[in-house]
């Protein structure tokens, strides 16, 4: 392949850097990045088939799975394939199928891999033959969206075939059906929307999705995960980006991969917590015991230990990964090059006003998240600005003093909280009032130099000492509000749990 990009035509739109790029050299080589993109996939299905064939070659029935080192085997097994009341492997024959066939789909996957990046095109176009259709341009949003769009279909169809496979293939482990667990099929799953998406607000319980203790809940979050996807797949293929996305998004490679490092990263995150703690999903026949104990033996990791540390560990790796790309992407979408180490530049052309313009602080997304701040928001009048701030600190204010006060576990803990935050909100008041009165005239002074000359501008009617009194009036008020507001929630948090529960 090598070989191949010396005498290439497009060797300009190559760049000189080091094997440790990956896929960075391809970034506007599309029918290259496609074949780098399918050879990876051949590589994953490559290892899944590998994987499953040699856990099966060191299974040892006598021995709980997760003793063993597992972790492939334990995910078929819940699964409902070669499994008997209790959870006893019974036939390992359907294992050595399903690797056999990530084998074969593998060797598939790696000639189209070979094929798009030694004999293929190496730049995808675009027309309206079939092969056109696959080409694009990374700054076309239409035709990212509908890339977007494809995905989210194929993920849609993943999730339907686990609710096929419980409810029509044969079922699914259930860990706490018969005495110690069998084979079942899922018939009515729940689809009630309110239950289902319940589970996000923890109105199933503090741990939120985690919480799920039954198969008729998991299968029916799969058929409401399968239609949403498809759903908005077609969305996504049939529209173009909307406005809001077209100002805070970046459209370009870069981009695009700190996005999916982000979506892994968080995903990461989950799996990591529920295979923790999740004892339905990931029965404990197959994984070992959950809530924390990752050891069955001195020196002896369980299968549930090794999924929840590998997932945490690549999670971060991802995450880091995600925060990287994405300084880049909007570095270079605000007009810095890294290349020649242009990182900083000076706010005006001067550094005396105390204000670097770094790839963070000024990129577009950085400013438009500023701007829609109550503080900058354009079309607001000062009462306005001070309730919204002052709501925000008030109720958020109040949980720091629940939980860490010298009360924090009497039944008082929560009133004393209410107290400590409304007097921090009448002290910060006071400290804004002070500010104030030093800082501003009775008349609007445009030219005095303060904090407003940075970019977003302070809105004109927070200069002038009558504005910033009405300002500081409405955060006591909207701060004392939004503590309460707390407080009340949290002292009825076991009705409004009931309600969310459908119970009441």
């Amino acid at each position: 392949m090598t070989a191949v990009i010396e005498e290439n035509p497009y060797r300009g739109k190559i760049p000189d850097v080091g094997w440790w790029a990956g896929n960075a050299r391809f970034v506007d080589l599309s029918g290259k990045l496609l074949g780098a993109h399918i050879a990876h996939g051949g590589l994953i299905v490559l290892w899944a088939g590998a994987m499953t064939l040699f856990e099966i070659s060191r299974y040892n029935p006598d021995l709980p799975m997760y003793e063993q080192g597992l972790i492939l085997l334990p995910h078929l097994a819940t699964l409902g394939f070669g499994v008997d009341a209790g959870g006893q492997i019974i036939n390992t024959y359907p294992y050595f199928v399903i690797g056999v066939l990530h084998l074969v789909s593998s060797a598939v996957l790696g000639a189209g891999g070979i094929y798009h990046s030694l004999l293929g095109p190496d730049v995808l176009t675009e027309d309206r033959t079939f092969a056109g259709f696959f080409g694009y341009d990374w700054k076309d949003g239409g035709k990212m969206t509908t890339i977007i769009g494809i995905h989210l279909i194929l993920l849609g169809i993943g999730a339907f075939l686990l609710v096929f496979k419980a409810m029509f293939w044969g079922g699914v482990f259930d860990p706490w059906a018969g005495n110690a667990g069998e084979v079942r099929v899922i018939g009515s799953p729940t689809i009630n929307p309110v239950k289902i998406f319940g589970y996000l607000f923890g109105a199933s319980g503090a741990q939120g999705m985690a919480a799920v203790d039954n198969l008729e809940d998991v299968v029916g979050g799969h058929f409401w995960v399968g239609l949403l996807c498809i759903l908005g797949g077609f969305w996504h293929i049939g529209t173009k980006p909307l406005g809001w996305a077209r100002r805070v998004l970046i459209y370009s490679g870069e981009a695009y991969l700190s996005y999916s490092l982000g979506a892994i990263a968080y995903m990461g995150f989950l799996a990591a917590y529920f295979v923790s703690v999740n004892n339905t999903v990931y029965p404990e026949v197959f994984y070992g015991p959950p809530v924390g104990v990752m050891e069955t033996s001195p020196g002896s990791i369980s299968a549930r230990g090794w999924l929840a540390t590998f997932h945490f560990v690549f999670a971060v790796l991802f995450l880091f990964g995600h925060i990287w790309h994405a300084i880049r992407a909007r570095g270079e979408a605000a007009g810095f090059d890294f290349k020649k180490g242009d990182t900083v530049i000076k706010f005006a052309g001067t550094p005396y006003t105390g204000n670097l313009s770094t790839p963070v602080n000024s990129s577009d997304f950085t400013l438009f998240l500023l701007k829609n701040l109550p503080i900058y928001r354009a079309g607001l009048s000062p009462l306005s600005r001070g309730l919204e701030i002052g709501m925000a600190h008030g109720y958020f204010i109040l949980g720091p003093f629940i939980k860490l006060g010298p009360l924090r576990d009497t039944e008082q803990a929560n009133l004393i909280g209410l107290i400590s935050a409304c007097t921090l909100i009448v002290i910060m008041t006071v400290c804004l009032s002070i500010y104030g009165t030093v800082s501003f005239k009775k008349e609007l002074q445009k030219d005095r130099l303060t904090y407003s000359t940075s970019v977003p501008n302070v809105p004109d009617s927070l200069k002038t000492v009558d504005g910033w009194s009405q300002f500081s009036g409405a955060f006591l008020v909207g701060g004392v509000g939004g503590a309460l507001f707390a407080y009340l929630l949290l002292d009825n948090l076991s009705i409004l749990q009931t309600v969310l529960a459908g119970e009441i």
